[in-house]
């Protein structure tokens, strides 16, 4: 089952016991039938009466084995009541699911002989796919209930229509199954189907896919044709049982990876002292540098359940495309964030950085219906450079995300040197302003002025900065007279004693104004 269990009675006779079906322990059952079956002791706990007499009757009934969760108890004492009994007792983690373990035991059983026969590892859904695409002679797809894509065939000489050429490389069903009128007859349907082509595509074979009632996904095969059709629709009933199987391992295996991913990813960026060991663990190569890149969605709102959905099917977009363009990928989410870990690999690493970025934004409409933004901080030349990174990368997607938000004219994919210059900018604002330096200075005086008498002066200062002075520039900027311009200059040396003249003055008011509008875009 793979389901992280400790055995606590483990001699030879117990590890041989065959098994032939699961069953929900309930104290007030009478059990007609329980040889050679696995019991799940829900709600029991070593020393209680109910524990007692559930190990006595299983080990008086031939039971295979019995499945508890510590909760608590030693493992000394679990052991000392299986050997008392001599029965098999499963010690399960105390936050294990009692579902999960029933559908995974459920799918054990029932697919444990043929998959010693198919030679496929479990969980492996891409040698899966490859195997019935084999069986059946079709280019298969193995899917989810929200139609992310967890395996398709790669055998070569099969044909394949245009959808399954998107579908493969997003990873994402273009529509979802819960609105797709084919998956919900396929869902209906007892066994495996037949799906007519739609458009200019091919038609399809399919089989919805259960382990012990719960819908784990579906098996999609390309029609092999008329004289196939038959057999392939068999063999894909006939692989039922094994495909839940192996779906179940690998949605274990995809939870268990996407967290300690994760886990391991958010320590190279956040902890320090334990960066090397997070490396090791995930075979990070640094000898030609990293860089971290950092994607989001832009969505009004971010806790429906369409929007978590949104953000897997991006991070699963970024993991292939990383993949494709580098042969492996070390991507995770975390938060709202999905990072991505990129190697700089040959003599332009960012320009294939680049290349990364705008083509995750080509098929960021598969997965969503609003924009998605994507940034690469800079280098880190060695592991202890990597929270830089990946700080340069999440200030340049805030960046762009606020631009985004307010509708300013700015690109959705950016490496952080192309707004380093007004990062570096916005940091200087946040140090003016934590460190009160502005106080009641000329910009602030200036801006209560115009509020209360209606004025431009802001503007025309803004104005009289940005063109060095040059009066006929300013009064182009502005739509307004020449005379009018050098009027309002002169105001503002003579009422807010501004000397335009010293250099020092006109660089501390140009960072004034230019970092506050930074700020406000």
């Amino acid at each position: 089952m793979q389901a992280d269990l400790v055995h606590a009675n483990p001699t030879p006779e117990n590890l041989g016991h065959p098994v032939s079906d699961v069953l929900m322990y309930d104290p007030l059952d009478s059990w007609s039938s329980v040889d050679d079956r696995i019991i799940l002791a829900v709600g029991c706990t070593y020393g209680s009466p109910d524990f007692n007499q559930l190990l006595h009757r299983a080990a008086n009934s031939n039971a295979a084995a019995v499945i508890v969760k510590a909760h608590g108890a030693r493992m000394e004492e679990l052991r000392s009541a299986a050997v008392l009994h001599s029965l098999a007792v499963l010690v399960a983690p105390d936050h294990a699911d009692w579902t999960r373990l029933v559908a995974l035991a459920r799918a054990s059983v029932m697919g444990a002989a043929a998959d010693s026969v198919s030679g496929v590892r479990l969980g492996d859904l891409y040698a899966f796919a490859n195997a019935a695409a084999s069986i059946t002679n079709g280019a298969a797809s193995i899917v989810d209930p929200l139609g992310r894509i967890l395996g398709y065939s790669t055998l070569p000489g099969q044909p394949i229509d245009e959808l399954r050429r998107i579908t493969t490389l997003t990873l994402q069903e273009t529509t979802q199954p819960a609105f797709d009128q084919d998956f919900k007859v396929v869902y209906a349907a007892p066994g495996a189907v037949v799906v007519p082509a739609a458009d200019d595509g091919m038609a399809r074979l399919a089989l919805a896919v259960r382990a012990g009632g719960e819908l784990l996904g579906s098996i999609w095969i390309i029609d092999p044709g008329d004289e196939k059709r038959a057999t392939a629709l068999n063999a894909l009933d006939r692989m039922a049982p094994l495909a839940g199987l192996h779906m179940l391992h690998a949605r274990s295996a995809s939870d268990f990876g996407e967290r300690r991913n994760a886990d391991l990813i958010r320590t190279l960026m956040d902890d320090t002292p334990h960066a090397s060991f997070a490396a090791a663990q995930l075979g990070l190569d640094a000898a030609s540098g990293l860089a971290v890149a950092a994607f989001s969605i832009v969505r009004p709102e971010t806790v429906s359940l369409e929007s978590v959905r949104e953000i897997h099917r991006l991070l699963h977009l970024v993991t292939t495309v990383c993949n494709v363009q580098f042969t492996t990928s070390h991507s995770a989410l975390i938060g709202s964030v999905v990072y991505a870990l990129l190697p700089c690999q040959g003599s332009s690493p960012r320009a294939a950085h680049g290349r990364i970025l705008h083509e995750i934004e080509a098929y960021a409409h598969t997965i969503s219906s609003f924009p998605v933004i994507a940034t690469v901080g800079g280098i880190a030349q060695s592991i202890d450079g990597l929270p830089r990174s990946r700080s340069q990368a999440t200030q340049t997607l805030q960046h762009l995300l606020n631009q985004e938000a307010r509708g300013a004219s700015a690109p959705r994919v950016a490496l952080y040197e192309d707004f380093q210059i007004p990062l570096n900018l916005l940091k200087i604002g946040e140090f003016i302003a934590d460190n009160g330096l502005a106080g009641a200075d000329q910009i602030a005086k200036i801006q209560a002025h115009d509020a209360a008498q209606q004025t431009d002066y802001l503007n025309t200062l803004r104005a009289y900065l940005a063109t060095n002075g040059n009066i006929s520039a300013i009064a182009a900027q502005l739509h307004v007279h020449n005379n009018t311009v050098r009027y309002r200059v002169t105001r503002l040396a003579e009422d807010f004693n501004l000397d335009l003249a010293d250099p020092q003055k006109r660089l501390w008011l140009w960072l004034r104004v230019t970092t506050m509008d930074l700020a406000a875009t």
